[in-house]
């Protein structure tokens, strides 16, 4: 089977889409299906059975990490060229509708994933009234394909209530080996300055949809509670990183992380504090949980669904600042509590392997291909 693949980033870690679109090409090449990649901007395979088609793109405006694809009249030359027995599109923006007219005009199935609840963002940027309006595209786009594919039963639920007719469940894997307690590191505690405190962890963009306020908010209850033994550690970038610096000057900023200073961070914490309603799924809340952390998360999104099914921690009411400071108080108190949160997310990740978790949705694409 040849898969082509439309996605906004194929850079591996750079964030939970890459990161999962990257083990998802890894165990197609284990089935020996032959990958083709368009995307602005990738980490190369050493693999000849992957070929990646580079399109234009410019930074976006307000997150110049991030790039924004721009018309390419090539894609449909490259795409007879590739001849792919199905297309997957991981990005909906005006390049994505390419992909899909081309599917349609030549009888090669589409299918979709929706990594990124994009109509949610609008109402933290103060655009809401949008959100019909991009609910009522991204619908329209999706009953086109063959199918859709939702990482959580609460978002497949939600694709259902506003319209989508064909929806699965593609979930998300951990490489237990990578994300482990055993990558816990005393050299890294006493870099934070964390020697003989207990260090609450938050990993992501610093963003209003990560509903990151609520970091804050809680780590000011304890400064005024006078709790010394608590250090708050925020691994990431983004464009409230000033602003949260400037407001939280106790706590810990060691920047975007990958590779071992990834996995030896989320290790060397002991709690972690994820407090966004926007995730789909949310892989960090699982890469915290696969080394030995219990998480705290919100009952909107994805995130909850992960922390419910492994028993590994405790799930706040979205807008309660006075539940995610309990909960946050609850486990630094207990722990006896958080010992069995550890043990419960250590035999639960281990049933989580990328392949596992990636054939299942392959055995799908196969019989999507056939018929």
């Amino acid at each position: 089977m040849r898969v082509a693949i439309f996605t906004g980033t194929f850079v591996k870690n750079k964030d939970g889409v890459a990161r999962s679109l990257y083990e998802l090409v890894r165990s197609l090449r284990k089935r020996g299906h032959e990958v083709g990649i368009w995307t602005p901007e990738y980490t190369p395979m050493e693999d000849p059975g992957v070929t990646f088609f580079k399109i234009p793109s410019i930074p976006i405006l307000f997150y110049p990490e991030y790039r924004m694809t721009i018309y390419f009249k090539n894609i449909s030359k490259e795409l007879r060229m590739f001849r792919p027995d199905i297309i997957e599109v991981s990005t909906q923006d005006f390049i994505a509708l390419k992909f899909l007219k081309y599917g349609l005009r030549s009888g090669i199935p589409v299918v979709t994933v929706f990594h990124t609840d994009l109509p949610s963002y609008m109402k933290f940027y103060h655009i809401d009234l949008f959100e019909r309006w991009a609910w009522w595209i991204i619908i329209r786009n999706y009953n086109k394909c063959h199918m859709v594919y939702a990482p959580t039963m609460e978002v497949k639920k939600l694709l259902h209530d506003k319209g989508a007719k064909k929806v699965n469940i593609w979930s998300r894997g951990i490489r237990v080996e990578d994300f482990s307690p055993e990558k816990r590191s005393e050299k890294v505690r006493e870099q934070w300055g964390a020697n003989g405190k207990n260090v609450v962890l938050y990993s992501g963009r610093f963003v209003k949809y990560k509903n990151i306020e609520m970091v804050k908010a809680v780590y000011n209850r304890i400064q005024e509670n006078g709790r010394r033994d608590v250090l708050f550690v925020l691994m990431g970038k983004g464009p409230l990183e000033y602003s949260m610096k400037t407001d939280m000057k106790d706590a810990v900023f060691p920047g975007y992380l990958s590779g071992e200073d990834l996995t030896s961070s989320y290790a060397s914490a002991d709690i972690f504090l994820f407090p966004s309603t926007t995730e789909t799924f949310g892989n960090v809340v699982l890469e915290a949980i696969s080394s030995g952390l219990p998480a705290i998360v919100s009952d909107r999104g994805g995130c909850k669904e992960t922390v419910q099914d492994s028993g590994c921690g405790i799930v706040c009411k979205a807008k309660s600042e006075e539940g995610f400071y309990e909960a946050v108080i609850r486990l630094l108190d207990d722990t006896e509590l958080r010992d069995t949160f550890r043990e419960n997310g250590k035999s639960w990740s281990e049933t989580r392997t990328w392949d596992r978790i990636n054939n299942g949705m392959i055995d799908e694409l196969e019989e999507i291909a056939k018929k």
